[in-house]
C-alpha cells in the first residue's frame, strides 16, 4: 500500500505524459521524455542490484544451512569423543583390575607351588620310613591302603590345582592383554575424533566467515540499492514537476486560445454593433455572443470550486495483495488507515492534499501514480475492477 510495483508507477507516468497536448509543451515534453529515460535506466539498475542481492541471499542461505549441518557434526564428535573417554576409563579401570587379578592368581600359584613342592619334598625324603610306619601303625591292610591312596589323591589334587592356577593365570594375562589393545584401540579411535573436530572446527570458520563476506556484499549491495531508489525517487519528483509543469502550460495555452477567442467575439461583435448603429440610428442592444463571452467562466482558471489543475486520469486500487503487492493490508505511505471515499494515491503534491473530483473531495494519502494519474482507494478488488479507467476534470481544494 505504501508504494505500488514501480513498473505501475511508470506505465501511469508514460499514460499521463501521452494526455499532454505536444503542442503546448513540446519542450517540456521533451524533458519528461528525457527524465523518463533517465529514471528506467536507474530501474534497471535497481532491478540488477535486486538480482545480485537474491544471489547473494541464496548463498549465504546455503552456507548457513552447510554451517548448522557442520555444528551438527561437530557436536556430534564431541560427544562421541566424550563416549570414548567414557570407554577409555572403563577400560582402564578393567585394566587395573586385571592387573590386580593377575597378581592375585600368580601369588596364589606361587603359594600352590611353594606348598606342593615342600609336600612332595617331604614325601619322597621321608617315603621309607613313612610307608614303614604307616603300615606298621595301621590297624588293618584296608586302612594302609586308604592312606596310601588319600597321600596319591593329595598329590593328584596338588597337581591339578597348580594347573588350574596355571590356566587361571593364562587366562587373565590373556584378558589383560585383550584390554591393553581394546585400550590402545580407544586411543586411537580418540585420535581420529581429535583429528575430526579440528578438520571441521577449520570448515566451521571458513564458512562462518564466507557467511560474513556474503554479508557484507549483501549490506554493500543493498546501499547501492538504497542510492538507486533515493535516485529514483527524486527522478519521480522531477518528472512529476515536469508533468505538472506541462499540465500548466496546456492550462495556460487554453486559457490564452480562450482569451484570444473572446477578444475575437469581442471585436467581431463591436464591428456588428457599429454597423448596426450607421444602419438603425445607434441601436445599443449587446448581441447573444457577447453575453455569452460574459457569463461564462470556463474550466481555465480559478473558480468557486478551486485551483484548476486539469483532466486527470482515474482509476482505483483497494487494499489487495494483486493492488499492493506487500504491502497489501497495511497503512497508507502517509501512516494512514486508507478509506474508501477519502483516499486517493498521486504523485508530485504533499501529502494531505485536497482534490476535487466530479463534486466529491479526496485527500492525497497514497503514493503509486504519478502526477496527473488519481488512484482512487475502493474498499474491494471487484469495486475497483467495476470503477475502470477514464478522465475527469480535477481541482485543487484550497
Amino acid at each position: 500500500m505504501k508504494m505500488k510495483k514501480m513498473l505501475s508507477a511508470v506505465l501511469a507516468s508514460a499514460l499521463v505524459i501521452g494526455s499532454v497536448n505536444p503542442c503546448f509543451a513540446s519542450a517540456t515534453q521533451q524533458k519528461i521524455d528525457e527524465a523518463q529515460k533517465q529514471k528506467q535506466e536507474m530501474e534497471s539498475s535497481i532491478s540488477e542490484a535486486q538480482d545480485k542481492i537474491d544471489a547473494l541471499e541464496s548463498k549465504k542461505g546455503q552456507s548457513e544451512s552447510y554451517l548448522e549441518d557442520l555444528n551438527g557434526q561437530l557436536e556430534e564428535l564431541k560427544n562421541s569423543l566424550q563416549k570414548l573417554q567414557d570407554e577409555y576409563d572403563d577400560k582402564q579401570a578393567e585394566l587395573g583390575q586385571v592387573q590386580k587379578e593377575l597378581e592375585e592368581a600368580k601369588a596364589s600359584e606361587a603359594q600352590q607351588y611353594n606348598d606342593m613342592k615342600i609336600r612332595i619334598q617331604y614325601m619322597y625324603e621321608n617315603s621309607s620310613t613313612s610307608y614303614v610306619e604307616m603300615f606298621l601303625s595301621a590297624d588293618s591292610i584296608s586302612e594302609f591302603l586308604s592312606r596310601a591312596v588319600n597321600i596319591a589323591q593329595l598329590s593328584e589334587y596338588d597337581r591339578e590345582l597348580l594347573e588350574e592356577y596355571q590356566e587361571t593365570r593364562e587366562q587373565i594375562a590373556e584378558k589383560e592383554k585383550q584390554v591393553i589393545q581394546e585400550k590402545e584401540e580407544i586411543q586411537e579411535l580418540q585420535i581420529q575424533s581429535q583429528d575430526k573436530q579440528a578438520e571441521v572446527s577449520e570448515l566451521i570458520e571458513a564458512t562462518y566467515n564466507e557467511i560474513r563476506s556474503y554479508q557484507d556484499s549483501i549490506s554493500q549491495a543493498q546501499s547501492e540499492q538504497a542510492d538507486l531508489l533515493a535516485e529514483v525517487s527524486a527522478q519521480e519528483e522531477e518528472i512529476n514537476s515536469l508533468i505538472r509543469q506541462a499540465k500548466e502550460e496546456e492550462i495556460a495555452a487554453q486559457k490564452a486560445e480562450e482569451e484570444a477567442q473572446r477578444q475575437r467575439e469581442e471585436a467581431e461583435a463591436a464591428q456588428n454593433q457599429q454597423n448596426s448603429s450607421s444602419g438603425t440610428g445607434g441601436s445599443t442592444a449587446q448581441t447573444p455572443a457577447q453575453d455569452e463571452t460574459q457569463d461564462s467562466t470556463g474550466d481555465s482558471g480559478n473558480s468557486s470550486q478551486g485551483k484548476y489543475l486539469g483532466k486527470f486520469r482515474l482509476t482505483s486500487y483497494c487494499a489487495c495483495s494483486i493492488c499492493c503487492g506487500s504491502w497489501s493490508g497495511g497503512p497508507t505511505a502517509s501512516g494512514t488507515v486508507p478509506t474508501a471515499g477519502r483516499t486517493v494515491a498521486m504523485g508530485g503534491v504533499p501529502f494531505g492534499t485536497k482534490l476535487l473530483i466530479n463534486g466529491h473531495i479526496y485527500i492525497v494519502e497514497d503514493r503509486g501514480t504519478a502526477y496527473g494519474h488519481v488512484d482512487i482507494f475502493s474498499n474491494s478488488h471487484s469495486e475497483a475492477l467495476a470503477f475502470g479507467s477514464k478522465y475527469a476534470d480535477v481541482y485543487l481544494v484550497e
